[in-house]
């Protein structure tokens, strides 16, 4: 492979298809929630359990997804993924009863597989090279306001149209906007195993494939569960944030202190955009996980403490904003290249599917045992993702001399 710089262009138009990409097929469901369980006669409960469902059905589907990124280059397959997007957001607005929409909605998260981070992240590896790495941190910053942008968005647009009209808007963004970006992007990406030399690949500590056998084994199952970790530990809390401030005694000035977790998170991949670029990706994984069970540990040791409750939202999107970043780069500091969309599917999945039983298991967990001991088990869990990236760095220091390998056809 070149060692080459993806084109600034490039890299913002990716970045717009991102936001458009999150905000379309993510962000834009809870604000519609309240209109489609009315319209179905449907517990809104019901309606997330819907979404969960079909979260788990595409993460499932997300190391399918990966290969084929690697084997037909991400570009195509993105290409592809538009006009899925745009085809299952139809089918959500046109869906005449539950079964029809649920099955809309989970063809909309399989969509989701071929267009969003992980496939954008392919993308930049193809596209990038070597310097790939400060892409992907550039993207995830551009995408961190997806949410920013879209929740606004949303709501405005469903003052004036139907879930089912703003649905249908959502598709023609897919499709006049990302569509053609992702066809441009086709034509300057290249598949893994066609940019790779087909003699041999360099590996060693520059490549990041510097284990033995049996450590590239331990460290791929620890770096899938750590971040299955940081997935459960993220959607559990975020899902419930509001509901828990206010359960902790923070009344009203919950909501305004949930108000920053946007920009902790931005701030965080800013910040690693500006100083981070000398700091091993195992390192800012271990720098992740701890924020996250920090954060938790703050607010329950503060509460009702308002400056404790900002510091808990200040550090828990600190620490979602360099997760966002690690499940990208991190495959591709320990393993290289070769094979890296097939890997990148598998942290989706691992996270994805963590992800999506988070809510309810905190949720059951609250009506248990009590919200205080609750969060301190989620606390607890949080630091197993510590304990796994920080087994992969001391993995990582007895590595291998650079050594020519040869590339599996």
């Amino acid at each position: 492979m070149i060692d080459r710089k993806i084109p600034t262009a490039a890299l913002w138009a990716l970045g717009l298809t991102q936001i458009i990409g999150y905000g379309t097929l993510y962000y834009s469901f809870s604000i519609l929630v309240p209109s489609i369980a009315l319209e179905f006669a449907w517990p809104e409960q019901w309606v997330f359990g819907a979404l969960s469902a079909s979260l788990l059905a595409g993460g499932l589907f997300a190391p399918t997804a990966g290969r084929w990124a690697d084997r037909f280059g991400a570009g195509r397959i993105m290409t592809f993924g538009s006009v899925a997007a745009a085809v299952s957001l139809v089918a959500c607005a046109a869906a005449p009863g539950r079964v029809t929409f649920v099955l809309a909605l989970m063809a909309m998260e399989l969509a989701s597989a071929f267009v969003l981070y992980s496939a954008a992240f392919v993308a930049i590896v193809q596209i990038g090279g070597a310097k790939a790495q400060r892409s992907i941190t550039h993207l995830t910053l551009i995408a961190g306001f997806a949410s920013t942008l879209f929740w606004p968005l949303t709501a405005t647009l469903h003052q004036y149209l139907t879930w089912r009209e703003v649905y249908l808007v959502f598709a023609v963004m897919n499709v006049a906007i990302c569509l053609p970006i992702h066809a441009w992007l086709a034509r300057l990406s290249h598949r893994t195993d066609e940019s790779a030399s087909p003699a041999s690949v360099a590996v060693g500590p520059a490549g990041g494939a510097a284990f033995n056998p049996p450590n590239r084994a331990r460290v791929f199952l620890l770096m899938l569960g750590g971040f299955a970790v940081e997935g459960f530990v993220l959607s559990s809390i975020l899902v419930h944030m509001v509901p828990l401030t206010t359960a902790l005694g923070l009344g009203s000035a919950g909501l305004v202190v949930t108000t920053l977790f946007g920009p902790s998170q931005v701030a965080s991949r800013l910040i690693n955009m500006l100083f981070g670029g000398r700091l091993a990706q195992r390192w800012l994984a271990v720098i992740g996980a701890t924020l996250l069970p920090l954060g938790l540990v703050v607010l329950l040791a503060t509460t009702p403490s308002v400056a404790g409750a900002i510091a808990f939202v200040i550090l828990f999107g600190l620490g979602s904003g360099l997760a966002s970043i690690v499940g990208g780069t991190l495959p591709l500091e320990l393993f290289g290249r070769e094979r890296y969309g097939a890997r990148l599917g598998w942290v989706t999945a691992a996270r994805q599917f963590s992800s999506a039983l988070a809510p309810f298991a905190l949720a059951m967990a609250m009506a248990g045992m009590g919200v205080h001991a609750s969060l301190w088990l989620t606390a607890v869990v949080g630091m197993l993702g510590i304990l796994a990236f920080s087994a992969i760095v001391l993995l990582r220091r007895q590595p291998l001399a650079p050594v020519m390998l040869t590339t599996a056809n």
